[in-house]
Formats: C-alpha cells, structure tokens, sequence
C-alpha cells in the first residue's frame, strides 16, 4: 500500500544531518522517514558517539526489504535497498545525494532531493537561520559539496554566496 505522506531516505542524508545536530529538521518539515535497515546499519557504522541513535527516534520506521538484483549490481546496498523501498511505498520524495543512485532513482521515476535542498525547505520554514553555515560545517567535516551546488543552494535560500 503506498503511503505518500512517507519520505524515504539514503543513508548519507542521515549522517550528513547528524553529524551538524540537524538530523530532527527531518521530522519537523516532513513527518515521517522511512528508511531499510540497512540505512539504519551503514548511519550505525559511521555515526559518532553523540549522534541520535536512529533506533530510538519516535519518527523513523525501519523496514525489511529484499534487494532486487537489477539494483545490487548497479549501487551499493543502502542505496539499493533505499531505492527498491521507495517503489514499494511510492513516497512523496527520496532522500538521495549520491549521484549514481540518483540516476537509478530517476531512471525509476521517484521524487528525490539531496540534503542541500533539505536545508534550503528548512530555511525557508524558517527552522534554521541560515544555510551557508550549515554547509560551512559539513565542509569542515569532510562532505563533499561542490562550488556549484554550493551556489545553487545559497542562491535557493536567497543567501550571498
């Protein structure tokens, strides 16, 4: 049954969310996140110390799902899975930032956004002030965010680059 208030996402969207305290504009602006349990594995993996225990937030449901194999041999496996959750719920948007999963995404026709348009919703619901700081801290972190992206997203939330 689709369930298009839902919003999947990725794993990368969560741990670049995390990792500069902002992982709950998530809910805040789109309610419920659905996510396979490998997203949850791979955050698991990677997050530090101090970063929300996803097992624990009131507002995530972890799903179970197979991975078809057309996907396993084109991404990796939270993003295969990711996608192959998002066909099964039809939702309204596909938390997404790697490029090849993406274009698999699209090629599937889902709605999907990356983390940068996330902050950018988030300003403008006025839920943070400013997006050039937040994209400041996850490039002192070591995410990769491209000079263009970067002006794409300050331009969107009416920022100077």
């Amino acid at each position: 049954m689709a369930d298009r208030a839902v919003v999947v996402s990725n794993t990368t969207p969560l741990i670049n969310l995390a990792g500069v305290g902002l992982l709950d504009l998530l809910p805040n602006l789109y309610g419920s996140i659905a996510v396979a349990e490998v997203v949850v594995a791979e955050y698991e993996a990677k997050a530090r110390a101090d970063d929300q225990d996803l097992r624990r937030v009131g507002w995530l449901t972890v799903v179970t799902i197979a991975i078809p194999d057309d996907l396993a041999v084109r991404l990796d496996r939270g993003e295969a899975a990711t996608i192959a959750l998002a066909l099964q719920l039809q939702p309204r948007l596909v938390l997404l930032d790697e490029r090849r999963g993406r274009r698999v995404a699209r090629e599937h026709g889902l709605p999907i956004i990356g983390t940068g348009a996330v902050l950018v919703e988030a300003k403008r619901e006025g839920l943070i002030p400013a997006v050039a700081p937040v994209l400041d801290a996850m490039i002192a972190q070591g995410r990769y965010i491209s000079e263009q992206l970067r002006l794409t997203l300050l331009q969107g939330a009416g920022e100077q680059p």
